[in-house]
Parts: C-alpha cells; sequence; structure tokens
C-alpha cells in the first residue's frame, strides 16, 4: 500500500477542516460505477464513504463498498484527490478517489437508492465525479 491508502480520517476528538471521503472508481466496458443515495435519489456519485475516525482510507473503501454494495474490491490502486464542494452536504470535502474492480456484481444494501453504470453523460453525476473522475476514467 502507498501512503494514500495508509491515510487515515482524524482521530476521535480532533475537528476535521472538511468531509474525508474515500471513493471507488469501477469501470467495466467502458461504463462507470456511479450510485445515488436515498437522501437524493436523483443524484449519482461514486461508491464509498466517510473514513471512521483514525481508519485508513483503504480500510474505509473496503468497509463502505461491503455495506453498500455487497462486494469486495480488488486491484484498488490511488487513482485521484479532489477538492471540492460535497454536493449533498454543500461544504468543502476532499474526496480520495482510487481505482478499483469487483469481485463479484454489486446490489444496492444500505442507504443506497439505485446503481447504474453510467458513459457519464445519461444519469444527473455530482459535480465533483462529472468534473473530475469522468474525464479520468471514461
Amino acid at each position: 500500500m502507498d501512503d494514500t491508502q495508509n491515510r487515515y480520517a482524524p482521530q476521535p476528538g480532533e475537528a476535521a477542516a472538511e468531509l474525508l471521503v474515500s471513493a471507488a472508481a469501477v469501470v467495466v466496458d467502458g461504463r462507470l460505477l456511479v450510485v445515488s443515495k436515498t437522501a437524493a435519489p436523483d443524484l449519482f456519485y461514486l461508491p464509498g464513504g466517510k473514513p471512521e475516525p483514525g481508519e485508513a482510507l483503504h480500510a474505509a473503501l473496503v468497509r463502505e463498498l461491503d455495506e453498500e454494495l455487497g462486494v469486495v474490491p480488488r486491484a484498488v490502486a490511488p487513482l485521484t484527490e479532489i477538492r471540492a464542494t460535497a454536493a449533498l452536504e454543500g461544504v468543502p470535502m476532499r474526496l480520495v478517489v482510487f481505482r478499483a474492480a469487483l469481485d463479484e456484481p454489486p446490489r444496492a444494501a444500505a442507504e443506497i437508492a439505485a446503481l447504474r453504470w453510467t458513459d457519464g453523460k445519461d444519469v444527473r453525476l455530482a459535480p465533483a465525479i462529472r468534473d473530475h473522475v469522468v474525464p479520468l476514467v471514461l
């Protein structure tokens, strides 16, 4: 693992200057896996989520993909780090994106309203995904 995968969320009691999110860019046959959450079912993001206090970004990604999609990521490698405004929360966000493959087909679980495989044009994407991730992977 490189330094990106070993970075951690703030420890309990530490204030976070921005929302920290660990997410996966999974591309199969030229299409990117995106999910929407029940809080905003018409807006799609990368699967992933916020690390627990003291949790490494890679560990958070593995946990979140299991909880949200019932899958285990493999071939995980750092892709990019994006600083933007979180689409739902409207606060500063640091989005750490990893390339990943999946061990089996994903299925929506937990707070996930829907999942889609997109070419980047057929669903409404969160701005950080549309502007920064799609140009890198599709």
